[in-house]
């Protein structure tokens, strides 16, 4: 018993040991485990960076919609393939988004550093352009998507004690933009464009704030400057009244801007400055060029948020009116700079009809200064819910453009020399008017997922004599023969049907 005993302790020393040895090799304490906390300074869905005092949110939207009556998503068809309304033009275009945004904050003793970036992966069916034998194919950046897609950089800025820097929405815009109670694009609405900027908001509390900025106009994609004295009749059949003659850059859009932002509803009144910098008379320097000549835009916007019809129903309204800074007014994916839709005509001798119209920051002929146009517009909507799953929406919008009676003298002179104007100078007014009256539905069935239904009537106003005829050139592009046209408004009714998912 006694040996039993003495070989039982002896053993129970040895695994004492033993573990003691093996303890001995193995860190003291285990590194603790970085989990993700939740941050709560900045609203829902951000999370602090494992390790920094950064708060990120991570979000976006899976798209897919389909237009129908355009070849162009959230634009009529006014122009190429579309305008045509032949067989080259589309009943339908399907497309399909991906949108990713990324969104950091972070508290200093100066305020909050702010990063935001936003960026998508686009594809889109079609379209298809004329090969000059009677036959379509591929448009060549479209035809890139069919195994690729578009990638696109939407917003890129950091904003830090009340100055943001690079690629954003404009301080001239309102918080909904061209979307008064739409998708749609709207004319004669403030830009929604985002572009490179240098901006400074001074907040005065309650909800009144103020912003200047400075903010390239390249980036805003300026609209033309036109050299009259190089229109051709080609360029003249796509309602581009001349040669677009835009130099370099040469100073950025200034802009300023006062808000106010409270529980009844929003405010906002821009003004913006735009340099028009044209190139040369001709092909060298030799040939002389116009002096700049600055022009200007101006905007009122009004939000009136949870209006008696029901909660949370909300109408949204903005008139803006620009000289030389047309872009303001028609932004980039509202109407090309130049439009041409073709109809039918009961003229005898014409072929079809068609509605030529153009949109320009200036005109200019050889030897002149430029003569900037006027545009000016009203855009609005109202949204009803009638309950949390169902809301409509009714949405129009209205702009003009007039160029003065020195410019209307240059285009003039090109289109009765190009186009054979049958009622000559008296009969020809390159003046416009571009409108759109909508409706729409939005069903969410669930959060965050939405199906819409829009439909949009557009109407192209042209003003030249009633029964003016113009001879056009053949066209291959859009397949339209050479031949005598008729000068008449034009109008097209599209429809927009999307699911979105927003996460």
């Amino acid at each position: 018993m006694k040996m039993a005993k003495s070989l039982f302790l002896g053993s129970t020393a040895a695994l004492i040991a033993l573990g003691g040895a093996q303890a001995a090799d193995l860190p003291v304490k285990a590194k603790a485990v970085e989990y993700v906390k939740i941050c709560t300074l900045y609203g829902a869905g951000f999370y602090y960076i494992p390790g920094t005092d950064t708060c990120i949110r991570l979000g976006g939207y899976l798209r897919a919609e389909t237009t129908f009556g355009t070849s162009y998503h959230h634009d009529a068809p006014n122009s190429g393939v579309g305008g045509a309304r032949n067989r080259l033009s589309e009943y339908y275009s399907a497309r399909s988004r991906q949108d990713l945004f990324v969104d950091t904050r972070t508290a200093t003793e100066y305020g909050v550093v702010r990063t935001f970036a936003e960026f998508a992966w686009t594809y889109t069916g079609g379209t298809y352009s004329g090969t000059g034998t009677g036959g379509t194919a591929y448009t060549t950046s479209l035809g890139n998507q069919v195994a690729q897609g578009t990638p696109g950089f939407y917003q890129a800025f950091m904003q830090f004690a009340g100055f943001t820097f690079g690629k954003a929405a404009s301080q001239f815009s309102t918080n909904w933009g061209q979307y008064a109670a739409n998708s749609y694009e709207l004319p004669g609405a403030g830009g929604w464009d985002r572009a490179n900027q240098i901006a400074y908001t001074f907040e005065f509390g309650q909800g009144i704030s103020a912003s200047i900025s400075a903010e390239d106009q390249v980036s805003r994609n300026q609209l033309a400057i036109w050299n009259v004295s190089s229109a051709t009749a080609a360029g003249l059949a796509t309602g581009a009244y001349g040669a677009n003659d835009i130099g370099g850059a040469r100073a950025p859009d200034l802009v300023a801007s006062v808000t106010v932002d409270q529980a009844w509803g929003y405010f906002k009144a821009s003004f913006a400055a735009h340099d028009n910098h044209a190139a040369y008379y001709g092909a060298s320097e030799l040939t002389g060029h116009p002096d700049d000549k600055w022009g200007w835009a101006g905007q009122l916007g009004l939000s009136i948020k949870n209006v008696p019809t029901g909660p949370g129903d909300t109408i949204n309204m903005s008139g803006v009116y620009t000289n030389g800074a047309s872009r303001y007014n028609f932004h980039d994916y509202t109407a090309a700079p130049s439009f041409a839709m073709y109809g039918g005509t009961g003229l005898v001798g014409a072929y079809q009809s068609v509605g030529l119209a153009g949109v320009s920051d200036s005109v200019f002929v050889a030897g002149s200064g430029q003569e900037l146009t006027t545009t000016y517009g009203f855009q609005g909507g109202y949204t009803h819910n009638w309950n949390p799953y169902w809301a409509s929406s009714i949405f129009g919008a209205y702009a003009a453009v007039r160029y003065n009676n020195t410019a209307k003298g240059y285009i003039c002179g090109a289109f009765v020399a190009n186009l054979a104007l049958s009622t000559g100078l008296a009969g020809c007014n390159p003046d416009f008017n571009y409108s759109v009256i909508g409706t729409r539905t939005i069903w969410t069935p669930v959060k965050n997922l939405a199906f819409t239904a829009e439909l949009a009537y557009t109407m192209l106003d042209q003003k030249h004599a009633s029964g003016s005829t113009v001879a056009l050139p053949a066209q291959a592009a859009i397949a339209k023969p050479g031949g005598t046209y008729e000068l008449k408004d034009q109008n097209a009714l599209t429809l927009l049907i999307r699911a979105q998912r927003n996460f």
